[in-house]
């Protein structure tokens, strides 16, 4: 198929090993940044934090969270430009609702005097709590859908990419408690460019199902 899309998802693969020497540059970290602020998710909700691991010191400490498993990710925090770790909240309230609607009214999508009405969306997220208050596996399922757009994103910008999942959720709770501010992340993102040598991931063939094997036109 020719597409643009479809070109630059076929571009895409997951990088195995980057080049220290390139970084990206502030104005594509802008659209990717604008393009995770834009995602779609459950009555906009919105229930997540997007910490982005710049500095040597950031990764200093995201390094820290490698100390008892999944070593093997641990490469790609000093050698790809940017870790970003996406975040969600485990515990959306009514509170987080409430600026939700805050933001519809400075925005004009809704009136003051609307935003109680405006919390009917809210049942949805009742509907996903327990009995403790924990909503986590509905607010990680949004999460997945900025990642999922992040990961598009990066495809059309031309930057590589790495999906982490393996990394020590418990530790980086740990270590970035201020940032987080009560948020949790089970999943990252490394981004940069590949190694030209030495990503031996690079070359392989785009391998995926048969279009017949997964959809189903009724």
């Amino acid at each position: 198929m020719l597409h643009k899309i479809i070109e630059d998802l076929n571009w895409r693969y997951t990088s195995k090993k980057y080049d220290t020497t390139k970084k990206v540059s502030s104005e594509d970290l802008d659209v990717l940044f604008e393009a995770m602020r834009l995602c779609a998710s459950s009555i906009n909700s919105q229930p997540w934090k997007f910490i982005v691991i710049e500095s040597d010191e950031a990764k200093g400490r995201m390094a820290k969270t490698f100390a008892n498993k999944f070593q093997f990710n641990l490469p790609h925090v000093f050698d790809s430009s940017h870790i970003i770790l996406f975040a969600h909240n485990p515990r959306y309230s009514r509170d987080d609702y409430s600026k939700v609607l805050d933001a519809y009214i400075r925005d004009g999508r809704i009136k003051p005097e609307n935003k109680e009405k405006g919390f009917g969306s809210f049942a949805f997220v009742e509907m996903n709590t327990d009995k403790d208050g924990n909503n986590a596996n509905w607010t990680k399922a949004q999460t997945y859908l900025a990642f999922g757009n992040a990961l598009h994103t990066l495809a059309r910008l031309k930057i590589d990419s790495t999906p982490l999942e393996g990394v020590d959720s418990d530790l980086i709770s740990q270590e970035f408690t201020k940032e987080l501010d009560g948020h949790k992340c089970e999943v990252a993102l490394a981004i940069g460019y590949h190694h030209p040598q030495n990503d031996f991931n690079y070359e392989a063939p785009k391998s995926r199902l048969s279009l017949d094997d997964i959809l189903v036109r009724i």
